[in-house]
């Protein structure tokens, strides 16, 4: 398996918590397409799993109780199961990534400038369209 499985600071996720299941891939594909079971579904629950009750809170908030994801996009059960688990890890750490706070910023002076010539342009340019008085 080459997934990581430290997600998180404090937040690792052990094969052995994950509920796997394989269906047949939908959509065309002809005969072979129709009876192999190559989509995997994987399903992980973070109430039977140890995490920091912040991160489980965090998770429940966005996700429920479980997070649930699937691969069918490759004709190998075993390349779509590690799809569908990169896929899962990928989204909870997603989550679980703060976002820097936001710095505030104003525009530049030159900025604030051009602003304002543009708006004096087109307003000359409508008021030059709209003419005098017809004669």
């Amino acid at each position: 398996m080459t997934v990581d499985p430290l997600i998180a600071p404090g937040v690792h996720l052990r094969i052995d918590d994950l509920s796997e299941r394989v269906t047949t891939s939908g959509g065309p594909g002809g005969q072979h397409a129709n009876r192999s079971r190559t989509r995997v579904v994987v399903t992980w629950s973070f109430d039977e799993v140890a995490l920091p009750d912040t991160v489980r809170e965090r998770l429940r908030s966005r996700f429920g109780d479980r997070i649930t994801s699937s691969a069918s996009r490759y004709r190998s059960q075993g390349q779509n199961r590690e799809a569908a688990i990169e896929q899962l890890v990928r989204r909870v750490r997603a989550e679980l990534t703060e976002a820097p706070p936001r710095r505030p910023t104003r525009p530049t002076r030159a900025s604030a400038q051009r602003r304002v010539e543009e708006k004096r342009a087109r307003s000359r340019l409508k008021r030059e369209r709209r003419g005098g008085p017809a004669d």
